[in-house]
């Protein structure tokens, strides 16, 4: 049945338009972001989960950067420790130097002065960003911690862990470092001269050796947690990959499906439009029925 009032075949045409354009919107909003799921409407559940792994994404991304903090920290102090423990071992031949009949005291104490600034020079300066656990300020006294993990539970609970990279004792703080008096040490090897005396020289080798021995052991520590900060920063950055990849699988378009979808749809479009055109030019025929 034809009608000038009801025109079955356009309102059909017109529905079939609509839903296809709607379908297109969709697929360019796609291509030019990228996102097959962009916002909640699209998929609630997608959504949801993948804002809450971009999240641990960016946390773990704090994580990474206090990692690379503290490896930075540790380095600048290893490279330190080795230095001083050269000093030290130099500090220690001239003591064993003054033993020798016929050496100069005061030719011997200058160098030792000269070292001892070297020494002191090495600790203080080994500072990055404000952090020197080899040589402290008074308000900076204490262990150091560095985040190196975040986890969270399916209940949300959120577990941040860290790591200290302090040594025991300071090398240098204010008297009461390992080098300036603070240590069981006889000897306070940041002022030390030679003694006048055998037995003076021998603890005063003692005290040397023993110092480098210490320092010796800082050095492997140093060395330790350098390797437990590298073996957690690959893994945050694993951990940190693994889950951008599953933020992408949820929300990620296929730009190849894409593509070829819009391709159909602009297709579908076409062919849409001439049907609703078919379906108008109906109601004109109908007109020439009566002429």
């Amino acid at each position: 049945m034809s009608s000038i009032l009801t025109n079955l075949s356009a309102m059909s045409a017109v529905a079939s338009l609509t839903a296809t354009q709607a379908a297109l919107a969709t697929t360019q909003s796609q291509i030019s972001t990228g996102l097959k799921v962009g916002s909640a409407e699209d998929n609630a559940s997608y959504w949801s989960i993948a804002t809450s792994m971009r999240s641990d994404v960016g946390a773990l991304g704090s994580v990474s950067d206090s990692i690379n903090l503290g490896q930075s920290v540790v380095t600048t102090a290893s490279q330190a420790v080795s230095s001083s423990i050269d000093i030290l071992n130099q500090m220690k031949d001239l003591v064993v130097s003054a033993q020798t009949a016929g050496q100069d005291p005061t030719t011997i104490n200058t160098q030792l002065s000269q070292l001892q600034a070297q020494l002191q020079s090495f600790s203080q300066t080994a500072t990055f960003n404000g952090v020197n656990i080899l040589a402290p300020s008074s308000t900076a006294t204490g262990d150091v911690f560095v985040v190196t993990s975040f986890s969270k539970d399916a209940s949300n609970n959120v577990t941040v862990g860290s790591t200290d990279i302090s040594l025991g004792t300071a090398l240098y703080n204010q008297g009461a470092g390992l080098l300036d008096g603070g240590s069981a040490l006889t000897t306070n090897i940041s002022t030390m001269q030679v003694g006048t005396d055998a037995a003076t020289l021998t603890t005063q080798q003692q005290d040397l050796e023993t110092a480098i021995q210490d320092l010796t052991a800082d050095a492997s520590k140093l060395g330790s947690i350098q390797s437990n900060l590298t073996a957690q920063s690959t893994f945050t950055q694993t951990l940190s990959d693994s889950l951008t990849s599953g933020v992408g699988s949820l929300v990620d378009a296929n730009m190849n499906e894409a593509s070829t979808r819009l391709n159909a749809l602009q297709t579908q479009q076409q062919l849409g439009i001439q049907s609703l055109s078919i379906a108008n030019s109906n109601s004109q025929l109908i007109l020439k029925l009566f002429q």
